[in-house]
């Protein structure tokens, strides 16, 4: 039984993310990982609450990121929260450290996934905090899409 072409598994979700900022852009990228960092995503063992990226020398770091250590490595494991050198294209890194530096934008991990083919990627996104009044209109939008549905949901 083969996987279909576009099936993605998902390991971590930074779901606080879309409430305390607007993404303006996503981008996928791929993570400079060790064997046993692999081995403790395939188990699902990976936050990244409070983790960011942010431009260190040519390239993007993922920062504070945690992936739990793989118990049956023992001494040979790898540090939690190491940062992580993230793979982007050349013209992604400029863009994003302009927006960085210029335009004071925030870069934050939405998610951590293994795509079609089994590899680790993780989703970015460029984004600037939500002040107050935005996340009480966010929060009262959501609401009002959750009555409606009920309400369609009764009535049909």
């Amino acid at each position: 039984m083969s996987k279909p072409a576009n099936e993605i598994r998902l390991i971590a979700e930074n779901r606080r993310a879309r409430f305390d900022y607007i993404i303006e852009d996503v981008f996928e990228a791929g993570i400079v990982l060790t064997g046993t960092e692999v081995k403790s995503l395939r188990a699902g063992r990976a936050t990244i609450a409070e983790s960011y990226a942010r431009p260190e020398g040519p390239g993007m770091m993922l920062i504070n990121a945690n992936i739990a250590e793989y118990p049956p490595a023992a001494q040979f494991n790898h540090a939690p929260k190491r940062p992580r050198q993230l793979l982007l294209h050349r013209k992604q890194i400029n863009r994003l450290k302009g927006a960085v530096e210029r335009e004071g934008r925030t870069i934050i991990p939405l998610r951590i996934f293994f795509n079609a083919r089994g590899i680790a990627k993780i989703e970015i996104g460029l984004a600037h905090g939500k002040k107050a009044p935005d996340k009480r209109a966010s929060e009262k939008e959501k609401d009002w899409k959750r009555d409606q549905a009920r309400l369609m949901r009764d009535r049909g």
